[in-house]
């Protein structure tokens, strides 16, 4: 059977810099996912959302841009931005998990509010031509609320609905709810896709098993972890191939060079390299002390050197 590979969004990490160097050197990935815009109430589009999207920074992939809010005014605003850089379908993310956004009620915070996701959707349908597709958790508290807004969903022409398998308040941590997921295929009319603790070849084939049903698999901190996975998945390979650290070199010289022209001051350089490290340390033999020695380096030339010296002993 035939399955399409998509890159979930990640905030402060999946953006058109990295999107470009995973298709660059490793592939696999059939459609990337923008991290959301969000407004805060002023319509207004940051630069940083403008240049993520921009046509020109994401040639030769297939992007879709996301939108975070709980408000209908919002949501046609970013439809319309969106569609005057010529894409066609907007996601609206009910998935995110963090405190900061799920106490505004929005991301998975806003699952519960039924009355409310009914009222954006039915504004953005009857308002514009573009198409929805969604991103969520199965719930905020429990795996039970996305049953109550299923139905919804299911008055209107949703693409798909993308589920990441764990609750709002569960952030990143503990299982993924596997029986909960197969309630949602049970109980929907629409397409679903699968996210959630894809991490390996292994793990992506017992949940192509365990659903075979599912076409369509979405890979977050897997990818970032591990950017061979999709074109592993995808050749169904559990080796790496020879020129492993070769590849992974060029593509984190990709990145560096990009964001270093970015980002002003060395700090700011040092911190989002850092960031990316917790997640690339993975595939290193030992992983605790790579990520431990990366985080060591203050400066500049000090972190040059280190990754120099982690990558040359892989």
């Amino acid at each position: 059977m035939s399955f399409t590979l998509l890159s979930s969004p990640l905030q402060g990490f999946t953006d058109f810099r990295f999107r470009n160097a995973i298709n660059k050197y490793f592939g696999g990935i059939d459609t990337y996912y923008s991290p959301y815009i969000r407004l805060n109430g002023k319509l207004v589009i940051k630069s940083s959302y403008e240049r993520d999207l921009l046509p020109e920074n994401n040639i030769g992939l297939e992007v879709i841009p996301q939108v975070i809010t709980n408000d209908a005014e919002e949501f046609l605003f970013v439809a319309k931005y969106v569609q005057q850089l010529g894409y066609k379908e907007l996601n609206w993310n009910l998935g995110c998990p963090y405190p900061m956004v799920t106490k505004s009620g929005m991301g998975s915070g806003l699952i519960s509010n039924t009355e409310k996701i009914n009222h954006i959707l039915e504004r953005a349908h009857n308002e514009t031509d573009i198409i929805v597709s969604m991103k969520m958790r199965l719930g905020y508290d429990t795996t039970e609320e996305i049953l109550d807004v299923l139905p919804i969903l299911d008055k209107y022409p949703i693409k798909n609905i993308a589920i990441h398998a764990r609750i709002g308040k569960q952030l990143y941590k503990g299982g993924v709810h596997l029986d909960a997921f197969q309630h949602c295929i049970d109980n929907t009319r629409h397409k679903l896709y699968y996210n959630g603790d894809i991490t390996s070849v292994a793990k992506f084939q017992e949940m192509q098993q365990r659903f075979p049903s599912i076409n369509h698999w979405m890979i977050g901190r897997g990818l970032i972890a591990d950017p061979f996975l999709p074109s592993m998945i995808k050749s169904n390979v559990t080796e790496y191939p020879k020129n492993k650290m070769e590849l992974f070199s060029a593509f984190h010289d990709t990145l560096y060079e990009g964001y270093s022209e970015s980002l002003s001051g060395q700090t700011h350089i040092l911190l989002k390299m850092h960031h990316l490290w917790e997640y690339f340390s993975v595939i290193f033999s030992n992983p605790h002390k790579v990520h431990k020695n990366i985080k060591k380096s203050k400066s500049i030339r000090n972190y040059e050197a280190t990754v120099k010296e982690v990558i040359a002993k892989g």
